[in-house]
């Protein structure tokens, strides 16, 4: 029963029902009069106390106060950070349990948003790996560490310097990590070594609040298929300190081919308008996919989890369909990677992407590789996608679009309903945008496939790959 009518309400002997958006689980309790309550850190099958901490006219939110029993789904979550940093949210489920519900929220997305027509839906690609299997991390330097209450009670003097990963919901503070198991070595002991030489060289870490302090960011790229290994440190100054903590990285780590540094005053820490200076070694590293190279600079995006990332491509290519005489566009293509990766199987494919810089890195990397048969535009997608662009270029048998989690711009769908190519293959890494995107195109498409596939273990995260067929 509601102990209170308010806000901050207590519900009781709440069960949790189902996994439902982002990382958070769904209940309705008879006290939310047929609302939704999505609910933070619990399992399916939990039986916990709730306090309401925002009520809307649909749904409500809570957390947990307490548990009256344990779902039989859990495990128990390995890293000690668990609960306090915003990532690794569904890290007590066990895998198996994780890819049941991944799957299930493709097929709850397609079936309750696109209400069209659906084949049945391929059980979901597991990833091989389930820890360290990142490429990419970016860890913030910040002067407010963020204490548990047991710490802030404990009377202990507190460093309140930490290098790590935002707290959910606070933009202002920074969990210390002293271990993480999303990349593999060398990049915990990077990180715990910068941080240590950092803290005892009165080095400053940044103040997001004043905008005060020297060291701001510190971003570790390393290679699955290749020793590479590019750290890079946004930094407020160059100057004795910072030049000092660089050698330090270069002397401890020779294994690191690429350490760049990044200025930034700004008051946010976005750096692709910002140079990016080499301090010591290459600009890129590499990656290889089927005996083909590809360069990844600083503000390169690449799939960050690269062997499942083959996997996905795989899939992709596969139901293009392609036999070498195709026109494939590639909308969304970022740095090429999927147009440079089909490119051998197509007569041509033509490339379209907003950022100019991944534009000129899937240029860079079709050279690289000697492949002639592709042609790359930067411009927004609604924009470069018209029929002067059609006049200009072959019309496409098949479309790749691979878009943001926001999904393709209604001019785009409409663009593409015009255009008529025979097959459209659909990456998308948000189902719910995509079966709506799904339903505009039933107009003229058909679907015919469906594969999900796990690219982020111990994440509520979901790819979705779809075969659509023109009628």
């Amino acid at each position: 029963m509601g102990r209170r009518k308010n806000k901050n309400r207590i519900v009781e002997n709440v069960v949790i029902l189902d996994a439902g958006a982002e990382g958070k689980c769904i209940a309705r309790p008879e006290e939310a009069d047929g609302r939704v309550v999505f609910i933070t850190g619990v399992a399916p099958k939990d039986v916990v106390d709730v306090r309401v901490t925002k009520q809307r006219k649909s749904y409500w939110e809570a957390t947990p106060v307490k548990f009256h029993s344990y779902s039989d789904e859990r495990v128990e979550p390995f890293c000690k950070h668990f609960g306090v940093c915003g990532g690794c949210k569904w890290q007590h489920l066990s895998y198996e349990n994780q890819l049941k519900y991944k799957q299930k929220q493709v097929k709850d997305n397609l079936e309750r948003l696109a209400k069209v027509e659906l084949p049945e839906i391929k059980p979901i690609l597991a990833s091989d790996e389930t820890t360290f299997y990142r490429n990419k991390l970016e860890y913030t330097f910040s002067s407010r560490r963020w204490l548990t209450k047991e710490q802030i009670s404990s009377g202990e003097d507190f460093d309140n310097r930490a290098l790590g990963f935002h707290i959910p919901g606070r933009f202002d503070k920074i969990v210390d990590i002293d271990e993480c198991y999303l990349q593999a070595e060398p990049s915990n002991t990077i990180r715990l070594e910068i941080n240590k030489y950092a803290r005892e060289n009165d080095l400053e870490f940044y103040d997001v609040v004043n905008h005060t302090g020297l060291l701001r960011n510190l971003m570790i790229r390393s290679s699955q298929t290749t020793q590479d290994l590019m750290v890079m440190l946004q930094i407020t100054a160059f100057n004795e300190k910072t030049e000092s903590l660089l050698h330090f990285i270069k002397d401890s780590f020779p294994e690191i081919t690429s350490l760049q540094y990044v200025i930034n005053t700004k008051k946010n820490d976005t750096f692709h308008d910002l140079e990016v200076v080499c301090f010591d070694g290459k600009d890129y590293i590499t990656e290889t996919m089927e005996g083909l190279e590809f360069r990844i600079q600083a503000k390169s995006f690449y799939q960050t989890n690269s062997i499942q990332a083959y996997n996905l491509y795989k899939i992709t290519r596969d139901f293009a369909g392609l036999t070498g005489n195709e026109v494939v566009y590639d909308l969304y293509t970022g740095t090429g990677t999927i147009a440079n990766f089909v490119a051998k199987q197509a007569k041509q494919v033509i490339g379209v992407e907003y950022v100019e810089a991944a534009i000129e890195d899937a240029k860079v990397n079709s050279k690289l590789n000697g492949i002639e048969n592709t042609l790359f535009y930067a411009g927004d997608m609604k924009d470069v996608l018209n029929e002067e662009f059609l006049e200009k270029h072959a019309r496409p048998d098949v479309i790749l679009t691979d878009p943001p989690r926001a999904g393709m711009h209604p001019d785009v769908i409409q663009m593409l309903l015009r255009i008529r190519a025979k097959h459209i293959v659909y990456v998308s890494c948000n189902p719910a945008t995509q079966a709506r995107d799904l339903q505009l195109l039933d107009e003229k498409y058909s679907v015919k496939a469906i594969q999900p596939v796990d690219m982020f273990p111990q994440t509520h995260h979901v790819e979705n790959v779809v075969l659509l067929e023109l009628k």
